[in-house]
This record gives C-alpha cells, sequence and structure tokens, in this order.
C-alpha cells in the first residue's frame, strides 16, 4: 500500500500530500491514521515553520471513500468517520483528530485546494489557518446526502467562518460551491490560478519570519472570538511582553537596519 500521506519538509516549511490519486484523495482508516501521525510527527519538529496542505492529482479530497462507506453502512456503529471511538462516545473521534490536529499545530497551515474538496475533504480543508483555491475548486458540506452530519469538526469551523444561516444552508442542503463563491461566503481566504504554488510561496515568506512571533501570533487570532475583550487585550499584552528582547526579536530588529536576511533560531 502507498504511504496515504507523503511529506517533504525544506528550509522551514512542511509540505505535506495527500496521496490516493487513483480515489481522489478519498478518505479511509488508513488515511485517517496517517493524517494524525503526520500531524504528531510535524509537532516534533521545531524547525517546521510553516506546513502546506495540498492533495496529489485531480483534486483536493473527495470525502469518505465511497467503497468504504458502503461497507460500514450496515453497521450503524461504523457509519461514521468517528468507528474508532463511537462506542465509547468520550473523547474525539478518529475524524476529528485528523483535522483538529492541524489547527492545534503551533506554526501556520494553508490548505491549497484546487478540484473537489468533498465532506470530510471540506471539513479537513477548515482545519488549516488559510485555505487558496482554485477556479475549478468544488467545495460542499455533502454529508446530508448520506443522512449524515460533519462529523470531523465541521460544525465549528464553519459557524466560525461564515454567517450562521449561511452554515446551516450548507450542512441542510448540502449543495456544491465554487472557488469563487468559497471565498465570497468565507470558506476560503482567496482565489488563485495555481493555489498550491500560491501556498508555498506564502508559506515561505512565513518561515522568513520570526517563528516566535508567528507562533504568538496564531495563539493570539485562534478563538480571539471566543474571548472577551477584556481577556484578548490581556494574551495581546502577555504574548507581546514575551517578545520583547528576545534573540529572535532582536534579529528581526538588527536584520530590518542592516537590510539583510534575518537568521532565526527554531523555537524550544
Amino acid at each position: 500500500m502507498a504511504e496515504r500521506v507523503v511529506v517533504e519538509i525544506r528550509d522551514g516549511v512542511a509540505d505535506v500530500r495527500l496521496n490516493r490519486p487513483e480515489k481522489l484523495n478519498a478518505l479511509d482508516g488508513p488515511m485517517y491514521r496517517a493524517l494524525v501521525d503526520t500531524c504528531g510527527e510535524i509537532r516534533k519538529q521545531p524547525a517546521v515553520r510553516a506546513v502546506v496542505l495540498s492533495g496529489e492529482g485531480r483534486g483536493f479530497c473527495a470525502g469518505l471513500d465511497f467503497t468504504a462507506f458502503q461497507t460500514m453502512a450496515g453497521d450503524r456503529a461504523a457509519s461514521s468517520a468517528m468507528a474508532e471511538n463511537v462506542a465509547s462516545r468520550k473523547g474525539a473521534n478518529i475524524g476529528q483528530r485528523a483535522v483538529a490536529g492541524w489547527s492545534e499545530l503551533a506554526v501556520p497551515v494553508i490548505a491549497a485546494i484546487h478540484g473537489p474538496c468533498l465532506g470530510g475533504g471540506l471539513q479537513l480543508a477548515l482545519g488549516a489557518d488559510i485555505r487558496f483555491v482554485a477556479p475549478d475548486a468544488s467545495l460542499s458540506a455533502m454529508e446530508i446526502r448520506w443522512g449524515l452530519v460533519p462529523d470531523m469538526g465541521g460544525s465549528l469551523a464553519l459557524a466560525r467562518l461564515v454567517r450562521h444561516d449561511v452554515a446551516k444552508e450548507l450542512v441542510w442542503t448540502g449543495r456544491t460551491v465554487s472557488g469563487a463563491e468559497a471565498v465570497h461566503l468565507g470558506l476560503a481566504t482567496r482565489q488563485e490560478a495555481d493555489p498550491l504554488a500560491a501556498s508555498l510561496e506564502l508559506a515561505a515568506r512565513i518561515a522568513g519570519r520570526s517563528p516566535d512571533a508567528v507562533r504568538a501570533g496564531k495563539r493570539l487570532l485562534t478563538d480571539a472570538v471566543g474571548r472577551t475583550p477584556d481577556e484578548q487585550m490581556a494574551l495581546e499584552r502577555q504574548e507581546s511582553s514575551a517578545l520583547v528582547g528576545t534573540s529572535n526579536q532582536i534579529e528581526a530588529v538588527t536584520a530590518s537596519f542592516e537590510k539583510r536576511s534575518p537568521l532565526f533560531r527554531d523555537p524550544a
């Protein structure tokens, strides 16, 4: 069996690709486990400063493997992406872990989306911090077609990214939206002719910034809407104070004045 996920790390950027192109990178048990394991490995590597998540072949991810779905159709306990944990009802299921791992990484994650990005594939993309979409991208919360609801954290991500009425419409209808409409609705950051190239370029730019400040920025902005203004202002003060006078912060200033590329230390 070919590796479900392949990773190449270069100059601080982890280029992560779903690698099941013959199935449009459809999600099955090995794919879920590979996604979880990949996040775990990246988390251990302080030299990684940004991640690009994409799919090989004709699309980002077509969602749940339909063959696997048919196999599970007669087994209610296995009919969801969270087959590993559904029986106990405790803790995150493997599908939720496969998505949450990207948002929980300390570094920025950019999803490069082309072609189909459906069901669990959309939920996976929503776990990224930024999403670039191709003009030919097609996005859908399509679980309703199988009598299901998003079960990989998609309901939370949708509610944070788009208006509640829009989230409900997408979940209740399972309709497909284009790359342009995804940007309009707030599902995607912007449309790019070549989202992978644009994502890698942005990741390289981020990797050239102070990794301490980048990580602080992710902590500061993630879940900001869930904090009170006082809590957010307190976190700003905390993160800013922790950066001032550190070696990477001093190097950022020095390199800027000397008009050279900075040489940052990897976080501990």
